[in-house]
């Protein structure tokens, strides 16, 4: 891990420290627990958490070495999703000269790195979780391996599953510890849950339509909601009460609420034609959640008739399945085996073998990748 000026990460959560002051495990600034939707991109920061933690434990699918020679991999602590919602993330705000900056800035400090210029940075990890994250200079990192939520706003010749690891969003509700109830199927009153933002854009915009295919069932809640600390709470009971809560495409493809409803243990029905989903080399999505294509939640009645008509048997494994699940979502300090963190170490270490492909052949050919013209 690159030892960055603490601008570029946890200055950006913690001004009252001095500039020059290395981060440590001792000294990393708590996340803050009042920051609302900032939260759910805060991946960047978990990885570079797991990267300082120095206690003892299993085994974790990464670790930090101080000998760059000695290192696979090489992890470049920009928090540039924060950074985009620190600094006029309106993109029209004059503070965001401050985010191109730190950019530009990075890009120096990178260019100048022995081992960014060994590889063309296709062994260097970067987190841009949001989907404005990076977006001065993001053509210039496009070799390296990004950690992303999904592809909504990057072009194929720059952002793929080939290169690249899909992260989950980090929840935004409190996991549900104490879901044991005798008859969990009945326990929950409310067939198909959903309160969010309904004003969106591309695949999103199915979000107004299935307010108006959806309005009129006693069993179905759709509400139209913006994110405060009193609505995180009401959706937290309401996927808690609910036996499938709906996933529609946000902006992009993906949203948070699908992390949401996993560890609320509500079955996800997902509406996406283009969502990608992380660790799917591991996890088979369809033991714990539903699917519908854009065109199959648009017909009236189809969606809610299926959940309907969806065995209480079936259902009841599913729950089981994300009761057992669940703890692959979660982002925490200290790290833990088999948390998202780990778990996103570990796609990344299966990127590597390819990374070294292309490093490798990078060096010796003559006429670079002969085999596309």
């Amino acid at each position: 891990m690159y030892e960055l000026p603490r601008r570029f990460h946890v200055g950006m959560i913690d001004r009252r420290s001095p500039v020059d002051k290395p981060v440590t495990a001792a000294n990393l600034p708590a996340w803050p627990s009042n920051w609302g939707l900032k939260k759910q991109h805060s991946v960047e920061y978990w990885l570079m958490a797991s990267l300082l933690y120095e206690g003892r434990g299993e085994v974790r699918e990464a670790v930090r070495v101080m000998d760059p020679e000695s290192a696979d991999a090489f992890f470049v602590p920009f928090f540039s999703s924060l950074s985009f919602n620190s600094h006029g993330h309106t993109m029209t705000d004059p503070e965001t000269e401050i985010d191109r900056q730190l950019q530009v800035d990075l890009m120096e400090f990178l260019h100048k790195s022995t081992y960014w210029q060994r590889s063309g940075g296709r062994d260097h990890v970067i987190p841009m979780t949001h989907p404005n994250a990076f977006r001065f200079l993001r053509d210039q990192v496009n070799a390296s391996i990004f950690i992303v939520v999904d592809f909504g706003r990057y072009p194929r010749n720059m952002s793929n599953l080939s290169k690249d690891v899909v992260s989950p969003y980090v929840h935004i509700v409190e996991s549900f510890i104490d879901d044991d109830p005798p008859d969990p199927y009945e326990s929950r009153s409310t067939l198909l849950f959903f309160r969010g933002n309904t004003v969106r854009k591309d695949e999103g915009i199915v979000r107004a339509k299935l307010a108006k295919i959806l309005s009129g069932y006693d069993d179905v809640h759709y509400e139209r909601s913006s994110a405060t600390s009193e609505t995180i709470k009401a959706s937290t009971q309401g996927m808690r009460s609910s036996k499938f809560c709906l996933n529609p495409a946000g902006d992009t493809p993906s949203s948070c609420r699908l992390f949401d409803s996993i560890v609320s243990h509500c079955v996800p029905v997902i509406v996406s034609d283009r969502i990608e989903l992380p660790y799917e080399e591991e996890i088979d999505y369809k033991q714990f959640s539903i699917f519908f294509s854009v065109k199959e939640a648009e017909e009236p009645g189809y969606m809610v008739n299926q959940l309907r008509k969806f065995p209480k048997e079936r259902w009841i494994e599913m729950w089981r399945c994300l009761k057992n699940i669940s703890h692959h979502y979660e982002f925490q300090y200290p790290p833990q085996k088999e948390d998202a963190v780990d778990m996103l170490w570990r796609q990344i270490k299966h990127k590597l073998p390819w990374v070294q492909l292309s490093v490798h052949r990078s060096r010796r050919l003559k006429v670079p990748d002969w085999w596309r013209r």
